[in-house]
């Protein structure tokens, strides 16, 4: 029997199958882990067997090595999987074993990891008489005998502190036996209370739909928030099980809370896992090995749980799909939501989307009939979507506030405490001010290895840099001109909370964005503090605008509406739209009513006034029409080619030279009468020039989505590949981001 292996050496030099033989007595099978000698040398090195056959394949005169081992008993990757690998490289343009690695936990390689045994002993002879001079050796055979069964060996140093020398002086005089079991390590999260809803009428038909749905279809479930998406999610995954199929659920990370994972933990008890980058690194193997095992057929994870080894899988959900988090910024840069197409698609299963506030992209395909559109347009209980009041920041400062807050949002405050229930600020800017500058020259503080000017922390009182993480005193005088005119602009979430304090002395507030939330437990705790109300407002950026359900909030603040408005970006009326809608919808969601104050400077602009009213139907029908009016997406498709290096003119030559070749390969690709599809072809430095120290240099790509583009996109995924090595930071479709 011969083996096709791929080598998990990442280098297109070796990105092929390799063939090899499989020795007598060794049991080989398409996605086992196995070792085996490579390369002229015979290293010893890792492989993926992608098949195995009766022939190699190869001439007689051809030697062959053998594999030398299994590594693990069980074979770690699907034949699915390796078949979505597959597809991931001609799709992505990547190497195989970059998307093999993709579906295995990152210490299963180079056996980081292994399966944590626990250490069980009991007695030898129950019925025998012992006697010692050691009280701790007669404790511990006490113990034993009054509880007639084996013991963990931590269990019993709990009941008998000290007692390992005594366990292993006992073991010795043969007194005790021993043996040991496998534990899986598992992440806690907040058990809740079984408490199954009798489903809304709109629910119901929500939950027909989805079954409805024929083999590797795609729903979009818009449903405004509060309506009930999650409780139509926990139905359709029991109806998977009933059907004996596996489930999974994506969220975005920062919505990965105790309070989310518990209200599938309460439905479907020990056949859930969870798949997220704040577990530990035994924790996360040992829920991966209890997927792929069968202990667990429903999988609810961030982004990478997309590629869990489920065995016959009948449902992929993808919570707030229009969340940029689902894109990889890493190779192969995938998209969740694509993986989860083809894996339904190769599974005969169905996907799900879920959103208060879908993407443009997802509601466009919805309408044109590429998903099912299924809708839940009111709140559960009929309760009503919050009251939402714009403050026009420009009358309160002619009146002469200059604050933070307006004089409306103080008023709400001063009741929303006064009647004992909570609030939630947001901002979207972490510190204190974000920029500082001398008042005397004009000077700006500006990182030395980015192009970016660094934010003011009062805390540490130090400016950093949100790039790169560089930090730096503040300085006493202007590092430009010597004079002592030091002054802060801009607004962050502490300054938000040091004002909270001015204005409400004594309120007890939590704040939650990256810096507060830097260590791995810290975001759980915040949350679940602010739902005992421990705290009574809680300050934050976007990781508090989605997801949470707390029943005593009944106010929420936009400190700076208008913000993401002015970003360089054509989707920034669509984040706009989607950031406000999401955390107004955090008001309310119990029986007291909820209001929500928007703090603004262009209070008539129709973004904000479609996000007031949560008219998601009105906002699409305007931003659709300013797309097609711009050629933006879905209308076209945008590329981003990103260099970097050292040397600034070396970078910006090449960078030139680049584009030449770029426009001819292109327009060689659309042929005579694809011309015109070349909508936009620039090459400059990228718009923050500089990042860690490294000068960037793109080349922006702009083509007419007509039935060329895939060939357009080809030509421009065969030009990376050829100069991958000359210096190339990454490719990006639709880039999430123009910096």
């Amino acid at each position: 029997m011969f083996a096709k292996v791929i080598v998990d050496i990442a280098h297109a030099a070796v990105d092929r199958a390799f063939t090899y033989r499989i020795p007598e007595g060794l049991e080989v099978l398409p996605g086992h882990h196995v070792l085996l000698p490579f390369g002229q040398g015979n290293h010893v090195k890792e492989g993926f067997v992608l098949s195995v056959s009766e022939k190699s394949g190869l001439g007689e005169d051809v030697s062959v090595k053998d594999v030398l081992s299994c590594l693990e008993p069980y074979t770690v990757l699907l034949q699915s999987q390796i078949a979505l690998a597959e597809w991931m490289q001609e799709a992505y343009h990547c190497l195989l074993v970059d998307a093999l690695r993709l579906m295995i936990p990152a210490q299963l390689r180079g056996s980081r990891i292994h399966e944590k045994r626990e250490r069980i002993v009991y007695l030898a002879d129950p019925a025998a008489d012992f006697a010692s001079r050691s009280h701790l050796q007669t404790e511990v055979v006490a113990l034993l005998k009054k509880t007639g069964q084996p013991m963990s060996v931590r269990d019993i140093q709990a009941f008998v502190p000290g007692a390992s020398a005594a366990i292993t002086a006992l073991l010795k005089k043969r007194v005790l036996s021993e043996s040991s079991f496998t534990v899986f390590r598992r992440p806690e999260y907040g058990a809740q209370q079984v408490n199954i809803p009798e489903l809304t009428p709109e629910q119901d038909q929500a939950l027909t739909d989805v079954e409805s749905l024929s083999s590797g279809q795609t729903a979009l479930l818009y449903g405004v928030t509060g309506s009930g998406k999650t409780e139509v999610y926990l139905r359709c995954i029991e109806a998977c099980l009933q059907r004996g199929q596996g489930a999974i659920v994506l969220v975005p990370e920062i919505a990965l809370t105790p309070q989310t994972v518990g209200r599938f933990a309460a439905r479907f008890g020990d056949r859930i896992a969870v798949l997220h980058s704040r577990l530990s690194a035994g924790e996360r193997f040992d829920e991966w090995r209890r997927i792929r095992l069968g202990k667990a057929s429903i999988v609810i994870g961030a982004r990478s749980a997309v590629f869990a080894p489920v065995e016959n899988l009948g449902l992929i959900i993808i919570d707030e799909e229009h969340e940029s988090s689902y894109q990889s910024e890493i190779t192969p840069r995938y998209h969740a939501l694509d993986i989860a197409r083809r894996r339904v698609k190769m599974s005969q299963g169905r996907l799900l989307l879920g959103s208060a506030t879908p993407s443009l992209l997802s509601y466009y395909r919805a309408l044109n009939g590429s998903y099912k559109l299924i809708e839940l347009k009111h709140r559960v209980g009929g309760r009503p979507l919050p009251t939402v009041t714009i403050a026009d920041m420009r009358a309160e400062f002619l009146n002469g506030n200059n604050g933070i807050f307006s004089s409306l949002l103080l008023s709400k405050l001063g009741e929303c405490l006064r009647q004992g229930h909570q609030a939630m600020l947001f901002l979207n800017r972490r510190g204190y001010s974000t920029f500082v500058s001398c008042r005397a020259c004009g000077y700006v503080l500006t990182c030395d290895n980015c192009d970016i000017s660094m934010t003011y922390h009062k805390a540490q009182n130090a400016v950093r840099c949100h790039y790169c993480g560089a930090r730096k005193p503040l300085p006493s005088v202007c590092p430009n001109c010597g004079k002592p005119f030091i002054k802060y602009f801009g607004i962050g979430t502490e300054q938000v909370e040091e004002q909270i304090q001015k204005w409400f002395p004594g309120t007890r507030t939590a704040r939650m964005d990256a810096d507060t939330v830097a260590h791995r437990d810290a975001y759980e705790q915040i949350l679940s503090a602010f739902g005992r109300g421990d705290a009574q407002i809680l300050i934050g950026t976007q990781m508090i605008a989605k997801g949470h359900d707390f029943p005593n909030v009944t106010l929420v603040g936009v400190i700076a509406a208008d913000t993401t408005l002015n970003f360089p970006d054509y989707r920034s009326g669509e984040r706009t739209f989607q950031l406000l809608t999401q955390v107004s919808g955090r008001a309310g969601r119990d029986r007291s009513p909820g209001q929500v104050v928007m703090q603004t400077y262009v209070p008539d602009h129709p973004v904000l006034q479609f996000a007031r009213v949560q008219d998601y139907a009105g906002f699409y029908q305007y931003e659709i029409a300013q797309r097609k009016k711009c050629l933006y997406p879905p209308f076209s498709l945008f590329i981003r080619l990103l260099l970097s290096g050292e040397n600034e003119d070396a970078l910006i030559e090449r960078g030139k030279e680049y584009a030449k070749v770029l426009e001819a390969d292109i327009k060689t690709a659309l042929g005579a009468d694809g011309q015109g599809d070349l909508l936009l072809l620039l090459a400059a430095p990228a718009p923050i020039a500089r990042i860690a120290g490294q000068n960037r240099y793109q080349i922006l790509v702009k083509l007419l989505r007509t039935k060329r583009l895939p060939q357009a996109l080809h030509a421009v995924y065969d030009f990376e590949t050829s100069h991958r090595e000359d210096g190339f930071l990454k490719i990006e479709i639709n880039p999430q981001d123009m910096f």
